[in-house]
């Protein structure tokens, strides 16, 4: 699949600056105000995506462990009697059309559902942003740190008899192991799982809808996408939720209180 890459984000960003400083050299009316506030957020995650990209670019290969934790994790997972990745993925093989959309799924929805979230919640919620634009890239950052603890995802042991579905069907997010493409190596956390998790728990904390509750899918689906298709074992996937727990408190505790303090200086510098 072809995302922006980090150098068309930089180019965002910097547009974006630009925008905002020409902007403030004039008087500014209602447009101009809404506009410098859209750029400067556009700025802020072109530039945050910029870091992931390139972050996920370093040139990591398989790195001496990642097969050995990836095996004692399912050993883990078969002591705790936690029913294994491998039997969902044989019940999605059964059906051509579910393991081809499962594969769609994994590939296609996680960031265009992130970005519609984002802009969803600036444009109808901005009381509350700020603190899942602050979660999303302390999460973001975790997982990206993490990932230097090498572990191998299921797709990885085909003599336990995992497969990977994207060989198989096609719609690949990754490149041969070691080119830079993607770290082929780092299932825990997952990064996808996390990302849905923010927006499940993002909408239904700040919507008011009773049609709310049926964002929660997103999050499932997510969950059953990076499992079925072996790109995650489900330790993966607690993880990552684990990691957004973690940085919303974060943000709840230390983020928020130097918002209020800066926001009440504002107050008191223009009055």
């Amino acid at each position: 699949m072809k995302w922006v890459t980090w150098d068309q984000a930089t180019i965002a960003a910097i547009t974006c600056v630009i925008t905002v400083f020409v902007l403030r050299q004039f008087s500014q009316n209602k447009v101009q105000s809404v506009i410098i506030a859209w750029c400067t957020e556009l700025a802020l995650i072109s530039g945050l995506y910029t870091l992931w990209r390139l972050a996920m670019t370093l040139p990591l290969d398989h790195a001496p462990g990642a097969i050995g934790r990836a095996n004692q994790i399912n050993n883990l997972q078969q002591w705790l009697h936690i029913p294994t990745e491998l039997s969902l993925q044989q019940f999605v093989l059964k059906y051509d059309w579910l393991a081809r959309s499962t594969n769609a799924f994994y590939a296609i929805a996680h960031v265009p559902a992130t970005v519609a979230f984002m802009v969803w919640l600036f444009w109808r919620h901005r009381d509350v942003y700020s603190r899942w634009r602050n979660s999303l890239a302390m999460l973001t950052a975790a997982c990206l740190t993490i990932r230097y603890l090498r572990v191998a995802p299921p797709r990885f042991l085909p003599e336990i008899g995992y497969v990977d579905l994207a060989t198989r069907y096609g719609l690949s997010v990754y490149g041969p192991v070691g080119t830079g493409v993607s770290d082929q190596f780092a299932a825990m956390p997952s990064i996808h799982v996390g990302w849905a998790a923010l927006v499940s728990f993002g909408i239904v904390a700040a919507s008011t809808s009773k049609w709310r509750w049926v964002f929660v899918a997103h999050l499932v689906l997510t969950v059953y996408a990076v499992t079925a298709t072996g790109n995650h074992w489900w330790f993966d996937s607690i993880a990552a939720i684990v990691l957004l727990a973690v940085a919303l408190r974060i943000d709840d505790k230390w983020l928020r209180t130097l918002r209020t303090s800066s926001q009440q200086m504002s107050a008191i510098s223009t009055s």
